[in-house]
């Protein structure tokens, strides 16, 4: 009956006074590559580039006349705060958006820009929507929820309605990127009412997979953090209401890396000319690792593009990462002896592949060792033939692809190693990016230890990422942890990294 209700709801969704019917795209270059049929449903095209204004239009329209003269408010990372911005615009209605600290500028600007007052609150989501909530109860306003409402939910069920009316043919399966589960709530549902043996696949990144903890345990769990870098499905627990039809409707959950997102942006392009953001791809990103685990040929496999809201800057830090995440580079660490002709030698050795990058710094006394990038065939065929082959021919090779400082912080640093630097800590952290970001960072640390490295990046990315070194014995670890708990910061210990040990530790 839950179903029932909803599939009647969606029929009876007016969202397209502000939506677009927005297009199927076949897309001709992934679907050769991946022996399938690969269709995009274009929701990046609507006005605010995103399928969000759907359901926030659904909802608005049917608030009474007492609470649209009373005002709405919503807590969002951008998309259903552009979506809602607009429905208040075309409505009449007065509208405030709490947002995160955290949120592209691109997206804040934007909802200024259609008349809503914004509030920027908190580091995520869910403080900035436990601040709305606070101004729910101090001065009477209407909260339209991102994804935990009946009527939103049925708004962004139009998406579905639209994709099989637009695609009559079978259907292997439509995957669909999750955050709150608003999407893909109101697509499941109607989907597994019209055409049952299609299958709905969630696709979570991994380190915000909010409705696959929740599926395996059988109730809606609370992520102890998630990471943002697709910000849009950057949610802690999954929406009560979708976990209801999730757990009805949703064949299983795909989890997807970085890198892989930052694959799917890159496929989408090729095939569209169009920027997805990262949440809008993961969609993608999630539907070529099914067919990469199921082996599945000539089947019809449909997604969804969901928003297109990304800051430009942001842009080198996903070009960076694109071809680890199509598996098209290996990175290497390569010993060398330190005499001429040993770059001559192997270079030959790769047997004509194509190096994308090379750094190499000098260390009197010591064989070189080299950071080396290696293009290889798409999927990461071809990496392990390059480990045996420079193995075979006597060479040192540690395999850095997976590596995370290697590939954030490692290749941008050539200066080589140190000397006369004792006891050495290293530790990777993550912040969030806004004006004195840095300076407070560096405050909180205080004065006690000596810093002895510090690589600092930030790349457009709503969180900034440092590596820096210490000089501590190993009887102060736990003094220094415990200070780094207290500020707060997300940090990692990285003092017996590979990447670290064989580039900037002081032999």
């Amino acid at each position: 009956m839950t179903i029932n209700r909803y599939i009647k709801k969606i029929l009876d969704a007016r969202v397209y006074d502000v939506a677009i019917e927005s297009p199927l795209t076949h897309a001709p270059f992934l679907s050769k590559r991946l022996g399938n049929q690969i269709y995009l449903k274009r929701e990046d095209l609507q006005p605010v580039f995103s399928f969000k204004l759907r359901g926030a239009y659904n909802r608005a329209r049917l608030l009474s006349d007492d609470e649209k003269s009373a005002g709405i408010i919503a807590a969002s990372a951008g998309n259903h705060a552009q979506g809602l911005a607009l429905a208040a615009q075309k409505l009449g209605i007065k509208a405030t958006i709490v947002m995160p600290k955290t949120t592209p500028e691109i997206k804040v600007n934007s909802v200024k820009s259609k008349g809503a007052r914004v509030v920027l609150h908190g580091d995520a989501f869910d403080e900035a929507a436990a601040y709305a909530h606070e101004q729910v109860k101090e001065k009477g306003l209407i909260y339209i929820p991102p994804y935990d409402d009946e009527d939103v939910i049925a708004g962004q069920g139009t998406v579905a309605m639209e994709m099989l009316m637009q695609h009559t043919a079978p259907i292997h399966a439509v995957f669909v990127p999750v955050g709150g589960g608003g999407l893909i709530a109101g697509m499941a549902a109607y989907i597994k009412y019209v055409r049952p043996e299609t299958k709905i696949i969630g696709v979570e990144p991994e380190d915000a997979a909010c409705l696959k903890a929740a599926l395996a345990s059988g109730r809606r769990e609370i992520l102890d953090e998630v990471g943002i870098f697709a910000e849009g499905v950057a949610v802690k627990q999954i929406g009560e209401l979708p976990f209801e039809i999730a757990q009805q409707c949703v064949d299983e959950v795909i989890t997807v890396s970085t890198d892989e997102i930052c694959a799917g942006i890159k496929d989408i392009f090729d095939d569209t000319r169009a920027i997805a953001e990262p949440a809008g791809a993961v969609g993608l990103a999630g539907l070529k690792k099914y067919v990469e685990r199921e082996k599945v040929e000539n089947a019809n496999l449909l997604t969804v593009v969901s928003g297109a809201n990304v800051n430009f800057d942001r842009l080198r830090y996903i070009s960076e990462r694109t071809e680890i995440g199509e598996k098209r580079e290996a990175i290497l660490a390569v010993t060398l002896s330190e005499e001429p002709g040993s770059y001559k030698k192997f270079i030959q050795a790769l047997h004509k592949r194509s190096v994308t990058e090379f750094n190499y710094r000098y260390a009197e006394g010591c064989d070189a060792q080299i950071f080396v990038g290696v293009q290889i065939s798409a999927g990461g065929e071809g990496r392990a033939q390059i480990l045996s082959e420079l193995r075979d021919q006597g060479y040192a090779v540690h395999d850095l692809t997976d590596n995370e400082i290697a590939k954030n912080h490692i290749r941008h640093m050539v200066g080589g190693r140190s000397a006369g630097v004792g006891d050495e800590q290293v530790y990777r952290f993550e912040f969030p990016e806004r004006p004195g970001a840095l300076m407070k960072f560096l405050n909180s640390l205080g004065t006690k230890w000596n810093i002895s490295m510090f690589h600092y990046r930030n790349h457009g990315s709503a969180y900034s990422r440092v590596l820096m070194g210490i000089q501590a014995g190993r009887e102060e670890t736990d003094t220094f942890k415990a200070m780094l708990d207290k500020v707060g910061f997300r940090y990692w210990d990285e003092t017996d990294n590979e990447a670290y040990r064989l580039f900037l530790r002081e032999t």
